[in-house]
């Protein structure tokens, strides 16, 4: 099997997350330029849960 290429350059990303860059140290540790509070706050605004989307259903059903 062929190796694969590494690419080259930042891949692209959401303009609110402008400057984001996540890394694992020596450590195993998760290292990341972006405080999770504020990526869990922009994935609550922009990424749907499909777990709740039936949850609405439920409710006015009953």
């Amino acid at each position: 099997m062929p190796k694969k290429i590494p690419k080259k350059g930042k891949p692209e990303a959401h303009e609110d997350l402008g400057g984001f860059d996540i890394r694992i140290n020596e450590f195993g540790e998760i290292v990341s330029t972006i405080k999770v509070d504020k990526i869990n706050a922009f994935l609550d605004e922009n990424v749907v849960d499909k777990k709740l989307v039936d949850r609405d259903l439920i409710s006015e059903e009953e």
